[in-house]
């Protein structure tokens, strides 16, 4: 296999595991990365394991893992993933809470990975953003606040936030992150070396096959609505979405129309405006946040493209 280029750099990505953390999880979060470090025969990715105090950390079987860093050495990241198992809803450490929203700030995407959605939102970081958890935390999860924007999905990734819900979960989500790195053919890869020969959808089980849903069996049209499911919030351009799956821009919208009737970004568009749908529904969020968590600028523009779609305003799902 040819070896990627030598003038990418290396994405940092921090690991912080709580105690009790499952090691399933813990896996799924790390092994993509070094699976996809030694397949592309370079380092494209830098895994560095945290704790709060620099000593190992036990997970909730025999094994522990040894930090390389504390929370009280300088670290500079681009994501940033709380592993954690158990009762996360008990874990009330304020100088981790203090750490996660300073690596927020410092420009870390932050994300969850099982019970780290609830330590997440317990830190007062997961405000206006979509997120998941396994559906053992979920319960905990809305009593910390009813206002958080929880969905019964595998993961999800809102702008500078990602969330899963544990176990195999965490393998997809970490594939959707090297697909948006480097690529579909290159995730592809990396999921078959772990006989993962699906990378499943952020929405995953709780709604039907990501081909029945579409209406299309294409893998490239599959692979550019699984990217635009990745990427509700944050709304990536024509040019990305054709990058990611290996085509031209003007293959991609041939493909769409021909196979769907609609244009790529319209197509996206749609996605995004029945998402928002959902939000109208089901959460408390004012309408200007609404449309930024499905990627509209102003709230103007959203009502104005959202009365097109659906024949009604916005405020009339209310």
């Amino acid at each position: 296999m040819e070896s990627f280029g030598s003038t990418l750099e290396a994405y940092r990505i921090g690991v912080l595991p709580i105690e009790g953390f499952a090691l399933m999880s813990y896996a799924s979060t790390v092994e993509p990365f070094r699976a996809a470090n030694t397949l592309s025969r370079r380092d494209l990715y830098e895994v560095i394991n945290i704790s709060f105090d620099g000593l190992a950390v036990q997970s909730s079987g025999a094994a522990s893992v040894t930090p390389q860093q504390s929370i009280h050495d300088h670290i500079d990241l681009d994501y940033l993933f709380v592993v954690a198992g158990g009762n996360p809803a008990l874990f009330d450490n304020k100088a981790v809470f203090n750490w996660l929203g300073r690596m927020s700030r410092f420009g870390a995407r932050l994300g969850g990975v099982s019970g780290g959605p609830v330590i997440l939102a317990s830190a007062g970081l997961m405000s206006d953003r979509r997120m998941t958890v396994h559906w053992e935390h979920a319960e905990a999860l809305a009593e910390i606040s009813p206002h958080l924007l929880l969905e019964r999905t595998l993961y999800v990734m809102d702008r500078d936030r990602l969330t899963c819900a544990g176990g195999t979960a965490a393998l997809d989500l970490m594939l959707a992150l090297i697909t948006e790195h480097h690529g579909s053919l290159f995730a592809s890869l990396v999921s078959d070396w772990f006989m993962h020969t699906e990378i499943r959808p952020s929405v995953g089980p709780q709604r039907g096959g990501i081909a029945a849903r579409v209406g299309s069996n294409n893998a490239l049209i599959l692979d550019a609505v699984k990217a635009m499911e990745s990427h509700v919030a944050d709304p990536i351009s024509l040019a990305q979405l054709s990058a990611m799956v290996g085509i031209s821009p003007r293959q991609l919208n041939r493909l769409f129309k021909q196979r769907l009737g609609r244009s790529t970004m319209g197509y996206y568009r749609d996605m995004r405006l029945d998402k928002a749908l959902s939000l109208l529904r089901n959460s408390p969020l004012p309408l200007t946040e609404v449309a930024l968590a499905t990627g509209f600028a102003n709230s103007s523009h959203f009502s104005r493209l959202f009365s097109e779609y659906f024949g009604r305003t916005p405020s009339s799902f209310r």
